[in-house]
């Protein structure tokens, strides 16, 4: 673990660093990006640049119409159940070269040989296993396809509008950062990176549901619908390691509401909205189950 930070609301309750990280250290998200990518896709749906996630993709990035995902929902896609068939997991045993392996090597690495651009990188996936909507798949892919409707909707970089949106809004104390892939763009479904308070600024703000300070920055419907699994959609209810899956946030199992945003290597932020506890860790190593033993006794005592 590299970093551990505990708040109530406003309040501060442990903040720790080891291996040399410190407060001023921007630390990795991992796959926790994803979750930042739903929730600016919620906030463009709010302001009429995305008409309904019941449009497809193509209707917003022309350079995926007549492909799979092009034709896929963004409401499947923010469940991670397209339908459309891509490997997350590359075969070591084989010397690697998954799906996402490829798909990082067109999208992100510069090579004389790869020139196929983002919207070809993602389009080249374009086989159909599934209906969309109707069984749930981790697939990165799925988010990056999100990032490219946010960007034709919107107009704007991600970088931009997640700064106008909510980074700004929240009073965050230092600038993020978020890689990008060969084209310039941010790659959205994962690594950014920023500092441990900010990222806990950012879950209190999902702890109250979308709402800073009086002002509402997500809309708490789409916090909400992010975080409920619908009757239709039993599906998700159990989506992956005991955990149900929302709108790119992971779902805890049992009766009281609380979400999860993960990432590769232990990267984790736990969301109590009922007492407004946050807990934000980030790691080099997956191998911490502590912290879910650490994360039921914080929200027994202090929830």
């Amino acid at each position: 673990m590299t970093g551990l930070l505990i708040a109530k609301d406003d309040r501060i309750l442990v903040e720790r660093y080891q291996y040399g990280r410190t407060d001023r250290d921007r630390l990795s998200s991992q796959s926790m990006a994803k979750s930042i990518t739903g929730m600016l896709i919620g906030i463009a749906t709010a302001e009429g640049a995305i008409k309904s996630i019941d449009d497809a993709a193509e209707t917003y990035v022309p350079g995926l119409k007549g492909t799979e995902y092009g034709a896929t929902p963004i409401r499947a896609l923010l469940h991670m159940s397209s339908g459309v068939k891509f490997g997350e997991e590359n075969d070591e045993s084989k010397g690697g070269g998954g799906d996402l392996d490829r798909l990082w090597v067109d999208m992100v690495r510069k090579h004389w040989f790869s020139q196929k651009g983002t919207v070809a990188s993602i389009a080249q996936f374009n086989q159909r296993i599934a209906p969309p909507g109707t069984r749930f798949h981790y697939a990165s892919i799925e988010t990056d396809v999100l990032g490219l409707v946010l960007r034709y909707a919107t107009g704007q970089s991600m970088c931009g509008y997640l700064q106008e949106k909510v980074w700004q809004p929240i009073g965050t104390e230092a600038d993020a950062k978020w890689l990008i892939d060969a084209e310039g763009h941010e790659v959205a479904h994962g690594f950014f990176n920023a500092v441990l308070r900010d990222y806990a600024r950012l879950a209190r703000l999902l702890a109250h549901d979308g709402a800073w300070e009086g002002k509402q920055i997500i809309p708490a419907q789409w916090m909400i619908d992010a975080t409920t699994v619908r009757a239709s959609e039993t599906y998700l209810a159990k989506a992956e390691g005991g955990f149900g899956y929302g709108y790119q946030v992971y779902l805890f199992p049992g009766s009281r509401r609380q979400f999860a945003l993960l990432g590769h290597l232990g990267q984790r932020i736990l969301v109590d909205p009922p007492s407004k506890l946050v807990m934000v860790q980030t790691a080099v190593d997956e191998k911490s189950p502590e912290i879910w033993r650490l994360w039921s006794a914080v929200v027994g005592q202090f929830g």
